[in-house]
């Protein structure tokens, strides 16, 4: 008998929702919605469509489902569609599961010549597309209205490989920033590096080394500089072979970190030295100069070690890694010193995961930072249960807990395209553990700990997933 979904990572608010739907007047159960909040919320996560193949399952590895919340006129509709991908669509055709949930394994028969893409990761609207990502395959162009899918989207042929789950928007040229890794195909060292202009031209497609394989989730951007960090979460295709796990953390490598110049050859990237760590996500970056040279800082959440994933020589973790209580730090590299290593300082003593700045200062130097925390005396592993707000500028933290709930990712949606920093709203997706339901609040971004301004109760539950956007009406022709 086929197992059913009974893994840790399929139980609880981590099971998958298998019904599509539409709520078109959702219930407004405190507050009001602000008027000034017209347009859609997309979120992106795992929703696997079928069971594992085996008994285990990597999170990462579910068929990617978006959901979507409009607001408009203090009004708030919801609507949820799995992506459409050609794993998708053979498993559906198929009526059962072909593809691994397993870094590494095998497919089931007539899985073989499916082509692997969950498009779980991140949702995004750029050059005129609405792109569904994730980090081993080409985006998804998405219908922003019916959600429905339109096929692997590669720049009319001018984009080939992997594209990251988390390219990076420049808010003063309007361009796409983004790398691949495993770019020359599985397990290979090969980064690329490209440049997307605002209206969807691919101005820079370039392919580097990197000093090792390794898993590389995430990078950072400024309005100067790219930044590549190398954990040793490292990739071994011939581990593999040999009965042992394909990602897996190898504490023997250092942490490499490569910063290159935007408008410089790859040949120019500077590689920077630190100890064994991991950071699945940064938060923001940005470049600075005076007299004494240029600096290029980048605040990410570090963790001592990889989570989810065994050692390399494919013994399990001992003891819990909590994948939700990152260290907030701040890494500086120094362009101007012939040291190769970088320094570090810790900005918040609340551990967190999933931020999210006001992105009109991506890549800026900037004051507000927003995320996902554990509080309270809870069991490790714990989901985030709380939003957290953190003034880098004064070192003032916010948390809000909602009762009995868990959240998502925040996100921050400005009050007006030309309002200070900080001045608007976190959205987040809130899980009632008690009522096995989900909401969706609204927090003023500048006082989360008040909790919300409105919050829309939803007739289902929305599984923990990855990220998402905000985008405006206007931008979609809503």
């Amino acid at each position: 008998m086929e197992p059913r979904f009974t893994h840790p990572r399929l139980s609880g608010n981590f099971a998958p929702v298998l019904a599509e739907c539409d709520a078109p007047d959702l219930i407004v159960t405190k507050g009001e919605i602000p008027a000034e909040l017209d347009g859609t919320l997309y979120r992106n996560g795992p929703n696997p469509m079928f069971p594992p193949l085996g008994d285990d399952h990597d999170w990462f590895l579910g068929e990617g489902m978006l959901h979507a919340f409009t607001l408009s006129g203090g009004k708030a509709s919801y609507r949820n569609r799995f992506i459409g991908t050609q794993q998708y669509t053979a498993q559906r055709a198929a009526g059962r599961r072909l593809v691994p949930t397993v870094f590494g394994a095998p497919p089931a028969p007539g899985g073989e010549d499916i082509l692997r893409n969950t498009a779980n990761t991140h949702i995004i609207l750029h050059g005129g597309q609405f792109l569904a990502l994730e980090e081993v395959a080409l985006p998804v162009a998405i219908d922003p209205v019916t959600l429905a899918a339109q096929g692997s989207y590669d720049y009319g042929g001018a984009y080939a490989g992997p594209f990251s789950g988390h390219p990076k928007l420049d808010p003063k040229t309007g361009e796409l920033i983004t790398f691949g890794y495993m770019a020359d195909g599985p397990g290979s060292a090969t980064l690329s590096f490209t440049i997307i202009a605002a209206d969807g031209t691919v101005t820079r497609h370039d392919r580097f080394q990197a000093p090792y394989p390794a898993m590389m989730h995430d990078f950072a951007v400024t309005d100067e500089h790219a930044v590549f960090p190398v954990f040793p979460a490292t990739i071994d295709g011939r581990r593999m072979m040999q009965g042992g796990p394909l990602i897996a953390w190898d504490p023997s490598l250092k942490t490499l970190i490569g910063v290159l110049g935007r408008d410089e050859p790859v040949e120019n990237i500077r590689w920077f030295e630190g100890d064994a760590c991991y950071a699945y996500h940064t938060l923001n970056a940005f470049s600075t100069s005076d007299e004494r040279g240029t600096r290029v800082v980048v605040d990410a959440f570090k963790f001592d070690r990889l989570g989810l994933f065994p050692n390399a020589d494919g013994s399990p973790v001992i003891g819990p890694v909590d994948t939700w209580r990152g260290k907030l730090v701040r890494w500086t590299f120094d362009l101007a010193s012939n040291d190769n290593g970088y320094t570090e300082q810790v900005l918040t003593d609340i551990p967190g995961e999933l931020g999210r700045v006001d992105e009109r200062f991506s890549g800026l130097p900037y004051r507000h930072a927003y995320f996902g925390t554990v509080a309270g005396d809870v069991a490790p592993e714990t989901p985030a249960n709380a939003i957290a707000h953190v003034d880098l500028a004064t070192g003032e933290a916010k948390v809000w807990t909602p009762a009995g709930g868990f959240v998502h990712e925040p996100v921050f949606v400005p009050r007006s395209a030309t309002a200070p920093e900080g001045d608007g709203w976190i959205l987040s997706v809130v899980y009632d553990a008690p009522a096995n339901l989900s909401s969706l609040v609204i927090l003023d971004a500048l006082d989360v700990a008040s909790g919300p301004v409105a919050q829309v109760e939803l007739p289902l539950r929305i599984p923990f997933g990855f990220h998402g956007s905000w985008v405006p009406s206007r931008e979609v022709g809503a």
